[in-house]
């Protein structure tokens, strides 16, 4: 049930090892492209798609009627958060009550979706349960977080381990056998809610680190010091560190929105997780800091940040990718907007955005535009941008990213 960034990719691997999958995906743009062969997520290998579709293995509908032919249900789909920073289950529970309408024995339920502790137990059960139907008797329930990492090479779907917790042993013996099936190395855990720990603290790790190094991008900015340059000499040492770099704030479908669902869930147990609030609220600062400096080198040149042009390289949170989801670029691009400048990006990746406010189109880089701005952020670090040729052409350049490693210009601005 949904066919994204995590279930295009796991159906193309349980297709491949002969299993007949049948994608639920309530977007009939999507499910056409698949019945198609036409592949619109990154990881995939067209030519993969298009062959198990060709061969009957996998196949996309919009509704939920085909639910009691199938032995196993996967849940794919996606766990926001509300403005106020509290979890947004509308989708798990929209699911989960199609599911127990057709529900019938023999069945596995297993939900990828990241979400807080417990979800699986306290609000999928409970509804399953409606059906009728008894847990470890007539259906099995599990939750085995997914561990997607868009765009990279080398982990994929079949290579990452895999975390798999049952509600009730029975459940996580049939859930191990169907996910060894497919993923070469499965890690089982006692049960759903320490593996839906497991992965909020996964992604909890990686913001408060983050946010770790961009609480110092900040002190250096303030002590006239090149963070890249600590960082680089930082990370020489052999043990006892591990690599994280700052940027105009965090993205993606992780890192912005899972630690606070393990931040809300805490409170249930009168307990404050102070590292998850400090890191939000550290991540969240970027894209004013990114704005703020910005108007600092605008200013260098006797240039308001009113009525200047200014161009955005990269609207997608990650480079050489097409996720433009929770990108800090498009809060960069909204707040220098909304301070009076005349806003374009480019971008390659992503053509098209259309999120929080901001709807817009990529523009050609091309050497008059470059002449003709006065100022380039680069937002996203993508690979097929010539860095000198933009600091060549342009003006003025804030490199959030360190693109311009090793080029040397006064026109360059680190963040």
């Amino acid at each position: 049930m949904g066919l994204g960034y995590v279930g295009l990719p796991f159906a193309v691997e349980k297709a491949k090892v002969g299993f007949k999958v049948v994608g639920i995906e309530r977007n009939p743009r999507r499910a056409e492209q698949v019945n198609r062969g036409e592949n619109y997520i990154g990881d995939v290998r067209g030519e993969e798609l298009r062959e198990l579709v060709g061969q009957g293995l996998i196949e996309a509908v919009t509704d939920f009627s085909r639910v009691p032919e199938m032995d196993v249900i996967v849940i794919c789909v996606p766990t926001p958060l509300t403005k106020n920073l509290t979890p947004d289950l509308q989708y798990v529970e929209t699911v989960t009550r199609e599911i127990a309408r057709y529900l019938r024995p023999g069945q596995l339920v297993s939900l990828e979706s990241t979400t807080y502790p417990g979800t699986t137990e306290e609000v999928m059960l409970p509804i399953l349960e409606g059906s009728g139907l008894e847990l470890n008797r007539d259906f099995f329930l599990a939750h085995s977080p997914e561990r997607v990492d868009p765009g990279n090479k080398r982990y994929t779907t079949k290579n990452t381990n895999k975390v798999v917790g049952g509600v009730g042993q029975e459940s996580l013996e049939v859930a191990v056998a169907f996910y060894s099936q497919t993923i070469e190395n499965v890690v089982p855990v006692s049960s759903a809610k320490a593996a839906e720990m497991v992965k909020v603290f996964e992604n909890t790790f990686r913001a408060v680190n983050i946010a770790l190094v961009n609480e110092i991008t900040l002190l250096c900015d303030r002590m006239g010091l090149n963070v890249w340059e600590v960082l680089d000499a930082a990370f020489t040492k052999p043990f006892g560190i591990m690599p994280f770099y700052p940027g105009p704030g965090v993205g993606g479908h992780c890192i912005p929105l899972d630690p606070h669902y393990l931040e809300w869930k805490a409170r249930e147990y009168n307990f404050q997780t102070h590292f998850i609030a400090l890191a939000g609220e550290t991540n969240r600062k970027m894209p004013e800091f990114t704005v703020e400096k910005a108007i600092r080198v605008l200013n260098r040149q006797g240039k308001s940040v009113r009525g200047a042009k200014i161009l955005l390289l990269g609207m997608a949170y990650k480079a050489n990718l097409d996720d433009y989801r929770e990108s800090p670029a498009i809060e960069v691009y909204r707040l220098l907007q909304n301070a009076g400048a005349e806003v374009l990006f480019h971008d390659t990746w992503t053509p098209e955005v259309d999120e929080h406010g901001v709807r817009a189109s990529s523009v050609e880089l091309t050497d008059e535009l470059l002449r003709s701005v006065d100022l380039v952020i680069i937002t996203t670090n993508h690979a097929n941008v010539d860095y000198q040729r933009v600091v060549n052409l342009a003006p003025a350049v804030l490199d959030t990213r360190y693109a311009t490693r090793g080029i040397k210009s006064e026109k360059v601005v680190l963040l």
